[in-house]
């Protein structure tokens, strides 16, 4: 039977079977007092001194990793709330109300009334909202600027000075007549180079396929800004091309730095002292314009448009899939793509056929 004693208890013990009053000095401690291997190398790694790396300026609104969470989704969908059957109702309950065309700019002409606001002539400003989605559902459309000439021109306020590239004098001529600011040759390049002509004067550079072989000399210093037909600067039309970077209108898309699926075109049809029908042809032509940038993905690219009016903050839902059309489908863009092929290859079984019987 094991029994544990304490050490007064053992040192008594000891003495009684010595029968002896002095006894020699028991050592209990362990032999080896060593700290566990690692032990020593933790507690010296604790001591050194942990340098603290300095972070640039962070707004306050961004600090917190949280507040991403709390960001609602730019994409409205009211789909789910009821329509009012009431003409006077807190909106945040309900659907928006959708207007037509010439009802929201009735609307806005009558708050912009002398008697109210007082602004005749305001400018009908639009919001598009899109879904810059591509079509991998892992990427999103790049942000895009582009200009669109209205079928009814309108004063935009904004000093727009155009170099034009371009050899000939019949061609220089016509350019010069559509409105070109400065309109030369190889002159102008020389000019570039030498640094006696600056590009930051001016606002848009175009150019004629005619002399596209000497202005690659300058495709350093454009960068982006050289003349290419996907941008419609370069082209045999100089006198069409000019009209549509000065009278026309200009319009970014720009996806929201926290949400990469939303995008916003903000920009101008008119003023509201013109015609509604001049208006509503203003707001279908950039509505197709935009449509061009869509993806080839299944869904929607404009999701909502407003119009607005300032100093009125009030803001009126239109659809705009009266113009544009609402869904891409990729499945019948398939199937026109196939019964295309089909047809080809039925044609050319035919045209064989019919060389066989004339030459038999």
């Amino acid at each position: 039977m094991l029994c544990i004693l304490s050490k007064p208890l053992l040192l008594s013990v000891l003495r009684r079977q010595s029968g002896k009053g002095t006894l020699r000095s028991l050592h209990t401690t362990a032999l080896c007092e060593a700290a566990r291997k690692g032990t020593r190398e933790k507690a010296r790694k604790k001591k050194v001194k942990v340098e603290v790396k300095k972070v640039g300026f962070i707004p306050h609104n961004q600090r917190d990793k949280k507040i991403d969470l709390q960001r609602q989704n730019k994409h409205v969908d009211d789909s789910w709330k009821q329509v009012s059957t009431d003409n006077c109702y807190v909106g945040k309950y309900y659907r928006w109300r959708v207007y037509t065309v010439a009802e929201a700019i009735q609307c806005h002409r009558e708050t912009h009334h002398p008697t109210m606001y007082n602004e005749p002539n305001a400018p009908l400003m639009i919001d598009i909202e899109l879904n810059m989605k591509a079509e991998k559902s892992t990427r999103y459309v790049d942000n895009f600027q582009r200009v669109v000439l209205l079928p009814h021109k309108f004063e935009h306020g904004e000093e727009r000075r155009i170099l034009v590239f371009t050899k000939g004098n019949d061609e220089i001529q016509k350019a010069r007549e559509a409105g070109g600011t400065l309109v030369g040759g190889v002159e102008l390049i020389k000019g570039v180079t030498e640094g006696e002509l600056l590009l930051a004067d001016y606002q848009y550079i175009i150019a004629h396929t005619n002399i596209l072989p000497e202005l690659v000399a300058l495709r350093g210093l454009l960068k982006r800004r050289f003349p290419n037909p996907k941008a419609e600067t370069l082209g045999i039309n100089l006198s069409e091309m000019i009209r549509r970077f000065a009278d026309g209108i200009s319009y970014a898309a720009a996806k929201d730095e926290h949400q990469q699926d939303f995008g916003l075109v903000k920009t101008s049809v008119g003023t509201l002292n013109m015609d509604s029908q001049h208006l509503e042809e203003n707001l279908s032509c950039l509505l197709k314009d935009i449509n061009i940038m869509r993806p080839k993905r299944e869904g929607r690219f404009i999701t909502r448009v407003l119009l607005k009016s300032p100093p009125s903050s009030e803001q009126l839902k239109i659809d705009p899939f009266v113009y544009v059309p609402e869904l891409y489908i990729k499945s019948d863009a398939r199937k026109s793509a196939a019964s295309g092929q089909i047809k080809e290859e039925e044609n050319t079984d035919e045209d064989a056929a019919e060389k066989k019987v004339a030459v038999n």
